[in-house]
């Protein structure tokens, strides 16, 4: 009986299949919900399965990496209009093999120049700008961040680029599962409220949020990208469009001028870095939040995370304390350059990492942290690659779902409320000034080795994204995952408040933990055991996507989570 016993367990194990027992044996634990796509001639990697298809058709066509990224960033603002669209910002960075190089991109835009501080009181805002409504709306950067782009790296005409997303617009695509769960709660949340203008007839014109499956076509939406690919950036920033934004802010509330929208630029930005263990992580200056990933990396990369391995108490805590210190200091000094001197290359430094992370406790939590002392002296995230070496990293958002929930019917899109995270504090690096730019969360990240490009990938999400770049390196460098697992292993998400649109201030008690499900039940206790506050959540936790290029090879591996609907391809 036993020796049958024995044989059966033997032919079960013989017929398991053989990758997941390597990949047991290899990482110890995989986390991975598929393997990583791997080709050699080009890459994409979106959170909706037609943009990734948009992207290689485009890359066969001989585009190159930069215009991929264009079109599947248009056919995203027609497909998940709940994270992102042409009425948003835009950041980038390009690795480009000819200067061989990174170049980064801020397509963020200002806030309108006759909405003073003293406006906004009289309006009864003296406190916060509103969340949604007009005076959230600053003047929206992607469409310009997309001709920059294609004026410096672009192949093809726009209208080959736009083409397939024009085409789906008047005839049609089926709402995949995640972003029509999110457009029916949005739908839901924002139907009856009188200072959304346009929002209903733009997006849900039957009165309800298309189903999953169900057919969506937006021909508004495709006369305005038909425009842009016909009449060029001017027509969104001088001409009809511009005039049309403006018109129809203004009979609403709002002090936008055609002025606001022709002034509008974009920033060419030297990205900038440090180095984990090895890889050079490069981050975008700000207005955005970008150096907090790297102020995290440089707190933590004295510790041997490695030996205390993934998911372990200590792996857990540090990180915690480690983005608290970073998060405080964000709080405190990120804003709009042209404003508010960030003093970006101390903040980033190793030395005033060694001081901040002297304050860190082995044994307890951190209930509140001052900024450190200055020595003066819902959002879509996309990677593309092609046959060249081109990378693109690329993020673009609504800021808060569909933003601030102003549309415009006739043009087929809403704006973003971007302008809701200025604080109205005098003195603060983020105050509130006509013609700036507001605190950013949207962030791109790259990653180099020995001056050779080795990945670009970002991480979803509000103030989950600097977080989660830090674990994906975390994953990756000191635990050993693949591309693909250190994005599908399960998170831990720190918030400073529990009002998001309050994260960027300073923390409170301690803030909260929400930790993904795949971390132990005793690992949870001992953490409140030190002090750390756990709640749980369903969604702040991000997505991701990321390409990889074996800088010996050039084959190209990409990764797409399973958070979000979308997936990676090549060819």
């Amino acid at each position: 009986m036993l020796i049958r016993i024995l044989a059966l367990c033997f032919l079960w194990w013989l017929s398991c299949p053989f990758e997941i027992v390597a990949a047991d044996r290899i990482t110890g634990k995989s986390f991975a919900t598929r393997s990583e796509v791997i080709a050699t001639q080009g890459m994409a990697a979106t959170s909706q399965p037609l943009a990734t298809q948009v992207a290689l058709d485009i890359l066969k066509q001989g585009g190159s990496a930069v215009d991929a990224a264009i079109g599947a960033n248009a056919a995203l603002a027609l497909m998940e209009p709940t994270s992102n669209g042409i009425g948003g910002d835009l950041f980038a960075i390009v690795w480009d093999p000819i200067t061989e190089r990174l170049h980064g991109l801020n397509a963020s835009g200002r806030s309108p120049r006759a909405l003073t501080k003293s406006k906004l009181a009289e309006l009864g805002h003296a406190e916060k700008i509103p969340i949604y409504g007009v005076h959230s709306v600053s003047i929206p950067g992607c469409i310009d961040g997309w001709f920059e782009l294609h004026d410096k790296f672009g192949k093809l005409s726009m209208q080959e680029i736009l083409g397939p997303t024009i085409r789906y617009a008047r005839e049609g695509h089926p709402v995949s599962e995640l972003i029509a769960f999110y457009w029916d709660r949005s739908v839901r949340g924002r139907g009856k409220r009188d200072d959304m203008p346009g929002f209903m007839e733009t997006f849900a014109p039957g009165g309800t949020a298309p189903a999953k499956g169900d057919i969506w076509k937006n021909p508004a939406l495709a006369n305005t990208l038909e425009a842009l690919a016909t009449e060029g950036r001017s027509v969104f920033y001088e001409g009809r469009i511009a005039q049309v934004m403006a018109r129809f802010l203004r009979a609403h509330g709002g002090l936008h001028s055609v002025e606001d929208f022709a002034r509008h630029t974009s920033e060419w930005v030297d990205p900038v870095s440090t180095n984990y263990r090895g890889w050079d992580v490069w981050e975008l200056p700000p207005n955005g939040q970008g150096i907090a990933a790297l102020q995290i990396l440089n707190i933590l990369e004295p510790y041997d995370l490695a030996s205390y391995g993934f998911g372990s108490l200590e792996h857990i805590h540090l990180f915690l304390e480690a983005k608290k210190l970073a998060y405080e200091d964000r709080a405190a000094y990120y804003g709009d350059p042209a404003f508010s001197k960030t003093p970006v290359d101390f903040l980033i430094s190793k030395a005033y990492a060694e001081d901040r992370r002297k304050q860190i406790s082995m044994e307890r939590a951190g209930k509140n942290y001052d900024p450190g002392v200055l020595r003066h002296g819902d959002t879509i995230y996309l990677a593309t690659a092609d046959s060249e070496g081109m990378m693109v990293s690329l993020i673009q958002s609504n800021f808060y779902g569909f933003g601030s929930g102003v549309c415009v019917p006739e043009l087929g899109f809403g704006f973003q409320n971007r302008g809701s995270s200025f604080v109205m504090d005098s003195g603060h690096a983020n105050e509130y000034a006509p013609g700036k730019r507001p605190f950013h969360t949207i962030i791109p990240c790259f990653v180099t080795e020995d001056g050779k490009p080795l990945i670009a990938y970002g991480v979803m999400g509000g103030d989950m994204q600097p977080q989660g770049h830090v674990q994906i390196v975390l994953n990756m460098k000191d635990f050993g995952m693949n591309l693909q697992e250190a994005g599908d292993a399960p998170r831990i998400h720190h918030t400073g408040s529990t009002n998001f649109f309050e994260d960027n201030r300073a923390m409170e008690d301690g803030g909260e933990v929400n930790l993904e499900d795949g971390f132990s039940m005793e690992v949870r206790r001992d953490l409140e055991l030190m002090g750390h506050r756990l709640e749980t959540a369903i969604g702040p936790f991000g997505g991701y996507q990321a390409i990889m290029r074996d800088p010996e090879t050039g084959v190209y591996y990409g990764a797409s989570e399973s958070r979000k609907d979308g997936h990676a391809a090549g060819y």
